[in-house]
């Protein structure tokens, strides 16, 4: 007898049906698994066989073939166990099965029988959807992520008893309804850290807000314990919220890599990312043998943190150069081409030289020709895509123990909101969102300077020796000093304030 079963399987940050054919006949004796299967798959085997044994089933004993189509398709994974084991079941005339084909079926056993929670859910349960499945059998622990997903049905099961008894006997099985809306704006606004928290540092705190408002990448250089990751942390509680086109997209990729807890249905927050500094290019950028999206592209809409930046090897930084610019990565294979999306913002960190005090080292351990070596692990590309450069001075004792909060996240938030709002209305009838991505076309529109303006920054250029790429940088920081001001113009005190956010453009950093 064949039966079809259908499951899924990821490509990139989408799902692609695939149809499990199973067919069992008296022709001998025989376990046959077909359709580039990886090992995963074909130990499979073993744990259905266990696990229907534990549940009062069995795989029969005659000659089983199950073709996994496309056959030209790589499939991997252990989340195709209980479609198989269903399959063989209906097939092998144990079970009824009239209305198997009507659901995907996915989830990884247990020698038990019992099942674990598998990757991808979100993409898997939208492709369903799309394709007309009345629903979706799941193990447990993945039905609030699939539940998202509205016009669908959403079973969750703890063992494969339950699924036995569904098709076989009509016991209903219990449906997970979830008001995706109502669990999106309750959690929107909820935060681990807050501004408030951050003794001093000032001038830090409104390059940051700038930064946010803009969608600028920025780079925090001063000595350890000066509060860089302090700050770092608290970027995403003053980024607008995200919307809940954003929030899909970052869960989908969230659940494609497997890092969806199972409590959490739906991404509410930014993403935070901070890789550690031994990090590898594939592990940054996302790739290898079955390809996984990388730690660039978990941090789309929200921030990817590099604490001591010169640390990276100099490949793994050079690769981010594309993605900074297109926003998206492009991993490419013999037979395939997958994109994840990696429109992030930059925050970086670093010490101003190997010993993290110059040029105010008080044991002199570092040289001018220290440091210059230092520096010199940060290609000018890269940090070209970094608008903002600020020094954080270490904090003094009287900052420390002063007992009054700082400003809190949700009142910088505002500001923020309204300068985006302001982008938002400028470049509504274009491809950009924010003042970080406008080009030099751009510039010469919506960045003109008046006579005043126009001179300090020549001035600038001259007197601290600043390079030419800082001039655009200048300009785009300026607009958004401006809109945050709610000023239609740009003035001079907004080219002065932006031009003190190119430390590494000076002749101090470039001796």
């Amino acid at each position: 007898m064949l039966i079809k079963i259908y499951g899924s399987s990821i490509f990139g940050v989408s799902a692609q049906t695939i149809t499990i054919e199973v067919n069992i006949d008296t022709g001998g004796v025989g376990y046959h698994l077909v359709g580039l299967p990886d090992n995963a798959i074909k130990e499979s085997s073993y744990r259905i066989s266990a696990a229907l044994k534990n549940v009062g089933y069995k795989i029969p004993g005659k000659k089983i073939t199950i073709n996994m189509a496309p056959a030209d398709l790589r499939k991997e994974g252990a989340a195709y166990d209980l479609s198989i084991a269903i399959g063989i079941l209906v097939a092998s005339d144990q079970i009824v099965g009239e209305n198997v084909q009507d659901y995907i079926i996915m989830g990884e056993l247990s020698l038990d029988g019992s099942l674990q929670p598998i990757k991808g859910v979100l993409p898997i349960a939208i492709q369903a959807r799309e394709e007309g499945f009345k629903g979706i059998i799941l193990p447990k622990q993945n039905t609030r992520e699939a539940a998202i997903v509205n016009n669908l049905d959403v079973y969750g099961v703890e063992n494969i008893k339950e699924v036995i008894d569904f098709f076989n006997e009509g016991k209903p099985l219990e449906k997970v309804v979830l008001d995706t809306r109502k669990e999106f704006q309750d959690k929107i606004n909820s935060f681990p850290f807050d501004f408030s928290e951050v003794k001093g540092q000032e001038t830090a705190k409104r390059a940051m807000e700038v930064a946010a408002a803009g969608g600028h990448n920025i780079i925090l250089i001063g000595p350890p314990g000066s509060g860089k990751t302090m700050l770092a942390k608290r970027v995403p509680s003053i980024l607008p919220p995200l919307t809940l086109k954003e929030a899909l997209e970052t869960t989908k990729i969230h659940s494609v890599a497997g890092k969806m807890g199972t409590e959490t249905s739906l991404m509410t927050v930014r993403p935070f990312r901070s890789p550690h500094h031994t990090i590898s290019d594939v592990a940054l950028v996302g790739g290898g043998s079955y390809p996984q999206p990388g730690e660039i592209s978990l941090a789309h809409n929200g921030v990817l943190f590099l604490d001591e930046m010169p640390e990276f090897k100099r490949t793994v930084l050079e690769v981010m150069r594309q993605p900074l610019e297109d926003r998206e990565v492009t991993i490419s294979r013999a037979k395939f081409t997958i994109n994840y999306p990696s429109s992030f913002m930059l925050v970086a960190s670093m010490n101003p030289s190997p010993s993290g005090y110059f040029p105010d080292d008080p044991n002199n351990t570092s040289s001018v020709f220290e440091m210059q070596r230092y520096m010199n692990k940060l290609s000018g590309p890269l940090l070209d895509r970094i608008d903002i450069h600020v020094e954080v001075q270490k904090v003094e004792f009287e900052q420390l123990a002063e007992k009054r909060k700082g400003e809190k996240s949700e009142d910088i938030r505002k500001r923020v909101l309204v300068a985006r709002e302001i982008q938002n209305e400028r470049y509504k009838d274009l491809s950009i969102s924010y003042n970080a991505q406008i080009g030099s076309r751009e510039l010469e529109k919506f960045c003109e300077l008046d006579d005043a303006s126009f001179n300090l920054i020549k001035l600038a250029m001259e007197k601290l020796n600043l390079s030419a790429r800082a001039y655009d940088r200048i300009l785009k920081v300026a607009r958004t000093i401006a809109d945050l001001e709610e000023s239609e113009n740009i003035l001079s005190h907004h080219i002065s304030e932006a031009i003190q956010y190119r430390s590494l453009d000076r002749e101090f950093w470039n001796v």
